[in-house]
């Protein structure tokens, strides 16, 4: 009879670490969904600018100053995005501003003037800033539900969605479909999966403590993660809207998403390995990897203008910032004064800052030097990685 009644509550307890781990795991899917989708949105916007370019006629400072749309965009997203974790679980607004993100990347396609495009892209960054909040702030919660360490991973998915997203769009070029099918098919396919994907994914994750915004002398973790954050901005968001453009115009290569695409590609490959590369080598040694990576691969197609040694350059930046955002998003979860939405907003606006100065300031010094030239921003942007993470570390093992 003992065994009897030990064997009936040992099934209940079995059944429900069952139903447990496939929630987390559900959960888990649902994230990766929305990040793999994420990046295929904004790499299939990114890939397209250089049809844009040419399309609107711009130069090189034109195209610099709509792409300032983007951070700006971002940045009036701020105060919403921050009220918006501290008021709500991150679900309904994750799929609210999924929606008018695809709705968005649509509209960019069909913009035949420059106020419209400028207007799209707006919107299109606006939302994107909400969702990216909304996203991390859920990894970081799914992350105590596992052992391991997973945050890189939908990174890694982030990536493998941009990769895709490329590898598309270079398909769309090859064969002359125009930007409006393009968006289009994207736009309705994220419509279609980011609904299905709400209903698996993370519920209550709302923080109790450290939602609100304190201001005055800024805390010093999180100052140093943010200056981490703008340098791999400046970076990774060079990278994204001016690729192509170098390709097509320095390398004089016709399919001009070759570098993007291959920079994803290692993008991608790179991410799903940082977790462990973490744990063998640490984060301190992996941050000064980045660096070493990013300013040898940008040096390598800067020095080497053509096809194999510009590709080559390209696969290294990727390589070397694949980590940093999900070390960043990681450390920021450790945040002794704020909840790791708030930290996670608060951080994510000095990569904002980064897009802000980044991007644009390319455009103008490419059209007073020349694009080669105006590439030594990232070398300096990679470099600097190494003194401020240093000094983070510093900071963390003073105060504990």
């Amino acid at each position: 009879m003992t065994s009897g009644f030990i064997n009936k509550y040992k099934n209940r307890i079995l059944a429900f670490v069952t139903l447990n781990m496939e929630l987390k795991i559900k959960q888990r899917i649902a994230l990766s969904t929305y990040f793999f989708l994420s990046g295929l949105c904004f790499a299939t916007w990114a890939s397209r600018i250089p049809t844009i370019k040419t399309f609107f006629n711009f130069n090189e400072a034109e195209l610099g100053t709509v792409l300032l749309a983007m951070p700006i965009a971002s940045m009036i997203g701020l105060p919403i995005s921050g009220w918006i974790v501290s008021k709500f679980n991150s679900r309904g607004p994750l799929l609210i501003s999924f929606i008018f993100f695809a709705i968005a990347l649509l509209f960019i396609g069909y913009a035949k003037t420059s106020f419209l495009l400028v207007a799209a892209i707006s919107a299109f960054a606006f939302f994107m800033r909400i969702l990216n909040i909304a996203m991390n702030a859920q990894s970081i919660t799914l992350q105590k539900k596992f052992k391991k360490k997973i945050v890189s991973s939908f990174h890694g998915l982030w990536s493998t969605g941009g990769l895709i997203g490329v590898g598309y769009s270079t398909l769309m070029v090859k064969t002359g479909v125009s930007i409006e099918h393009h968006l289009l098919q994207i736009s309705i396919l994220t419509l279609i999966i980011t609904t299905i994907a709400y209903f698996y994914s993370l519920k209550d994750d709302k923080s109790t403590t450290g939602n609100k915004l304190i201001f005055g002398k800024p805390d010093p973790f999180i100052f140093y993660l943010g200056l981490l954050v703008f340098f791999a901005a400046v970076c990774e968001g060079g990278m994204f809207d001016w690729s192509g453009v170098y390709f097509k115009e320095v390398i004089k290569e016709d399919v001009f998403t070759y570098g993007y695409l291959l920079f994803m590609t290692c993008m991608a490959i790179s991410r799903f390995f940082s977790d462990r590369l973490m744990d063998f080598i640490g984060m301190p040694k992996t941050f000064i990897l980045s660096a070493v990576l990013i300013a040898s691969g940008i040096f390598t197609a800067i020095v080497f203008p053509t096809f194999w040694p510009a590709l080559i350059g390209f696969c290294l930046v990727g390589i070397g910032t694949a980590p940093i955002f999900p070390m960043t998003f990681i450390l920021a979860g450790t945040s002794n004064k704020y909840s790791p939405g708030m930290a996670i907003s608060i951080i994510a606006t000095y990569g904002i800052l980064g897009m802000l100065i980044g991007p644009p300031l390319i455009g103008y010094l490419a059209h007073a030097v020349g694009l080669k030239y105006a590439f030594y921003i990232f070398v300096v942007s990679g470099l600097s990685l190494i003194p401020f993470s240093q000094f983070l570390f510093r900071y963390q093992k003073k105060v504990t």
